[in-house]
């Protein structure tokens, strides 16, 4: 029997890849995203290649949307195997402009959203009494803070700290919980950082964060969503049953811990 995988924010950027690979995998999958002209794009796509799939708009921030999302997958195909906790948002703005608005929502989404996102699945693999795994999505700003990026860099040391926490009440379920923690990759959200950094530093064009950034990278090239979907479809296989509370760096060479 085919397993069953959800991962949000999968519209598009890492997401989609991840889904993409879960996929191949053999995995049935179900697309998530608060774009729902995106989500149905995507939807169509797999569908298109012969992935058996559902598409679920929903707001990861909102603890409700999160049970739903799991009710919806185990409605159309009866279980639910692992569950991803892509969705995130990022947010670019010296330390000292950080305001209300911005941690509320930064927070809302990355942290709240993996917490909403994880009681969800462990209750309904709990109810099935079988094994499950999470996987978040963590950062390389989980493991290091990074100036002009304070608030995400915070939201996500909160998700590698959910990540350990979790995996050690779940465990006695069968449970695994684990985090992939990308470096620099060319996607819609990179575009935006560099764009940000323009504006804050006089002496940076269009283009030179990113550029900075990449020349960091041991490996010498930025990172493909098929880097990250590499560790995720191991994290989601039975090859990585033995692991549980970790933070894997997948980042070509930048935070080495």
């Amino acid at each position: 029997m085919s397993k069953v995988a959800i991962i949000t924010g999968s519209a598009g950027g890492l997401g989609k890849g991840i889904a993409k690979r879960l996929g191949e995998d053999g995995f049935k999958i179900v697309l998530h995203d608060i774009n729902k002209e995106m989500l149905d794009s995507t939807l169509k796509e797999f569908k298109d290649a012969g992935v058996d799939s559902i598409a679920v708009v929903g707001d990861v921030s909102k603890r409700e949307d999160q049970f739903n999302l799991v009710k919806e997958a185990v409605d159309a195909f009866g279980q639910l195997d692992v569950f991803v906790n892509n969705a995130g948002v990022d947010v670019v703005s010296p330390f000292l402009e950080i305001d209300e608005n911005q941690l509320n929502k930064t927070f809302s989404v990355n942290v709240n959203g993996t917490v909403f996102g994880t009681q969800a699945a462990a209750d309904q693999f709990i109810k099935q009494d079988t094994k499950g795994k999470v996987i978040n999505a963590c950062s390389i700003a989980g493991h290091e803070s990074y100036e002009m990026l304070g608030t995400y860099s915070a939201t996500k040391h909160a998700v590698r700290s959910f990540t350990h926490s979790a995996s050690k009440e779940l465990a006695p379920y069968n449970i695994r919980v684990n985090a992939y923690c990308p470096g620099v990759a060319g996607t819609a959200m990179w575009d935006r950082i560099d764009e940000e950094m323009v504006k804050y530093y006089d002496n940076m064009e269009r283009g030179d964060a990113y550029k900075q950034f990449v020349d960091g990278i041991s490996l010498g090239r930025s990172q493909e969503p098929e880097d990250v979907a590499n560790l995720v479809s191991f994290l989601a296989s039975d090859d990585s049953d033995y692991i549980t509370g970790q933070a894997i760096i997948t980042d070509g060479g930048i935070v080495y811990r």
